[in-house]
């Protein structure tokens, strides 16, 4: 009789194969709820995907601008004395100096667009003749049409409700852009203002020994974000400065100020540059046809050498990161998000690389 008892103690205590599949139940639970938070979790995240963009915009310019306003900070308010300005006025600086600059470009452009806005409408059914005389001569175009018939011809222009429509939602789009970028603003104020504190929160997170490590990823990434920046200005100042050039060889009107126009469309990529070219596009229209087509190429050139030359060699040598990095980034933010994908780019491909080393260094 001691045999099949033997045998039971065997089955009970070998390979497991026998053994009671309830043991696995907690395990088997866990994952199907920790697999079930991670689904609700990246659906909600998808919900406020857009809150989420405008909180990682803050997150990157409280990053890039911090160096900018610790030298501010550095600053003594009188030139004899210790005291220095409060974190909150050197932030308050800081914006007051942009938003300055920003209005003394809107106060250079306006009025010289207005003038050749005006020009151009009152010039608007000669140049449209004259085009389509050229399309008639050669075979492009069989009827005659006037500006009139044109532009009610033109898709989406049916109807005054359709224009109506039109207008509201560019009405629209522009306030949701304005109340987006004072959103933006407000966020990146707060985040300066407590960066210490959230510094020291989220060093917090981590074990006291990796503390250090930590802190120094960090600063590495502030360094890259604020080269990202640097970039950014050193690239609108090159095609602002190459515009400049370009027109003037032209013998296009109000050169400088296009120019400025394009320095800041390079801020925007995709679009940004598109947008800068039409204003120039426009004045070269109350001139000739011919200056119209010239300055099209050489804004399509100018735009070829900053896309595949200019951009990736000098956040390469600002930021750190290889020009292919660059180029594959750009391509992929931009086809992710579109504009705001094609922006962030960079600075992500930055911050990525800096956790990837760390996470190489720590396996070695």
């Amino acid at each position: 009789m001691a045999r099949p008892t033997a045998d039971l103690a065997r089955s009970e205590n070998g390979s497991g194969h026998n053994s009671d599949p309830g043991r696995y139940k907690p395990l088997i639970l866990w994952t199907i709820g920790m697999t079930a938070l991670a689904g609700i979790l990246l659906w909600a995240a998808y919900l406020v995907r857009d809150v989420l963009l405008l909180l990682y915009i803050s997150g990157l310019l409280a990053v890039g601008f911090s160096p900018i306003v610790r030298l501010i900070e550095r600053q003594q308010l009188l030139p004899i004395g210790s005291q220095r300005f409060p974190r909150w006025l050197a932030i308050l600086i800081l914006y007051l100096a942009i938003l300055g600059t920003f209005g003394l470009v809107v106060a250079l452009v306006t009025p010289p667009l207005v003038d050749q806005a005006q020009q151009l409408w009152s010039v608007k059914d000669e140049m449209f003749e004259k085009v389509q005389q050229f399309l008639i001569a050669k075979g492009l175009l069989r009827e005659h049409f006037t500006f009139q018939q044109a532009v009610e011809a033109a898709p989406g222009a049916s109807g005054s409700q359709a224009i109506g429509r039109t207008i509201f939602s560019a009405v629209v789009g522009v306030a949701g852009g304005i109340l987006g970028l004072l959103t933006i603003l407000i966020l990146t104020f707060y985040l300066l203002v407590e960066a210490g504190t959230l510094r020291r929160f989220l060093l917090q997170l981590f074990p006291a020994g990796k503390r250090a490590r930590v802190d120094a990823a960090a600063r590495d990434i502030t360094a890259k974000i604020s080269a990202w920046l640097g970039g950014q200005l050193f690239l609108a100042g090159i095609i602002g400065t190459t515009s400049a050039v370009g027109l003037w060889l032209l013998g296009i009107p109000f050169f400088y100020v296009l120019a400025l126009i394009s320095g800041i469309g390079e801020l925007i990529p995709i679009v940004g540059p598109v947008l800068a070219a039409i204003p120039a596009v426009a004045v070269a229209g109350t001139v000739s046809l011919k200056k119209v087509l010239l300055v099209v190429i050489f804004f399509v050139v100018q735009q070829q050498i900053e896309n595949h030359v200019l951009v990736p060699k000098v956040m390469s040598r600002q930021v750190g990161v290889s020009a292919v990095t660059v180029i594959t980034a750009l391509l992929i933010g931009g086809k992710l998000l579109g504009i705001p994908g094609a922006i962030l780019a960079v600075p992500t491909a930055a911050i990525l690389q800096v956790l990837f080393t760390e996470w190489m260094g720590k396996r070695e």
